[in-house]
């Protein structure tokens, strides 16, 4: 496999790689501008034969690392034929980036961008044939980046969410004005105090185990990310608060309308309180595309186990008609 990666010498290198105990799985290193950023990049079990292939991006949800969701979508999707890229967010997980924790909506975005220049540089895939596809938060991101980015060809998300209109209107779009403005004058206060010297504070993604004043699909979020289901030790449920404006102030899906032309599959459960993202979603794509309403399931059942199995299911038939013409 020593082809796989690009040769070029040592200084203008933007990509390394070592193998891992599976020959299927490699870890890579690439950068968002100068922070590198560590990924997972899963083979197809006969890629040797043939080839370039199509490729997929995968982009974790809010507070994930590669080795959660996303890597289980990246592996399963390296099974079905694809090589399949799972990587850490810039500031998070084995990714570089400082301070710790910093998590923007733009920033996510970015990192998108980057892991498709990476994938654009490996002899193995066809730069025509990559799709983009992400969970939760990494949805929003994902739709964001095949907005903007023409080397997308096709996109798929399960359990979208917008984070800004989430972090303005509350998980099930319901919180008041008057909540947004008492999040901003802590932001605010939490700023001014930080700049004369006070610590740093913390905002956590899901709520604590057992918290039933929490929406439903948060309760879930925690039983996902809090115990031995995928808790994982890069994944410190944790984010900086002086960060949170910055989720305020986007919107994932403004230009999805008109700019989201490419075939675009959105998967998501009718009955959880996200629905409303994918609602959105889906109506203001451009393009050719497909709702896939799961049933008898929930949002954080499409993370893992036999709804995450359902979702890429449905992922590898919509990459093969759009990234393969199969």
């Amino acid at each position: 496999m020593a082809d796989l990666f690009p040769t070029c010498p040592p200084s203008q290198s933007k990509s390394t790689a070592s193998l891992t105990r599976d020959p299927h799985i490699q870890s890579v290193t690439f950068k968002n501008r100068e922070i590198p950023l560590a990924g997972n990049l899963y083979l197809p079990p006969d890629f040797e034969k043939g080839g370039p292939h199509a490729a997929i991006v995968l982009v974790h949800p809010g507070g994930g690392v590669k080795e959660q969701a996303s890597g289980l979508y990246a592996g399963l999707l390296a099974e079905a034929g694809f090589v399949a890229l799972a990587f850490d967010s810039c500031y998070q997980g084995e990714s570089g980036g400082f301070p710790r924790f910093l998590d923007l909506p733009m920033n996510r975005v970015d990192d998108v961008y980057s892991a498709i220049d990476y994938i654009t540089t490996l002899p193995c895939v066809d730069n025509e044939r990559i799709g983009l596809a992400g969970i939760c938060s990494g949805g929003g991101y994902a739709a964001k980046a095949a907005s903007i980015d023409r080397r997308v060809k096709a996109v798929a998300t399960a359990s979208a969410v917008n984070t800004g209109a989430s972090a303005r209107k509350g998980w099930e779009g319901k919180d008041s004005p008057e909540t947004l403005m008492g999040t901003l004058q802590a932001i605010a206060k939490q700023r001014t105090a930080e700049a004369a010297g006070a610590p740093v504070a913390y905002a956590t993604y899901v709520p604590s185990l057992g918290d039933k004043d929490a929406p439903c699909d948060l309760q879930a979020a925690a039983d996902y990310y809090l115990t031995p289901r995928a808790q994982h030790p890069n994944s410190q449920n944790k984010m900086l608060f002086n960060a949170f404006s910055g989720w305020i102030g986007f919107d994932a899906f403004d230009v999805v309308d008109p700019l989201l032309t490419q075939p675009t599959m959105v998967i998501a459960v009718e009955q959880a309180g996200s629905y409303w993202h994918s609602k959105e979603l889906y109506e203001k794509a451009r393009g050719k595309k497909e709702l896939v309403l799961m049933e008898g399931t929930t949002h954080m059942d499409l993370y893992d186990g036999s709804g995450a199995v359902a979702a890429v299911n449905k992922m590898v038939k919509f990459f093969k008609e759009n990234l393969t013409g199969s």
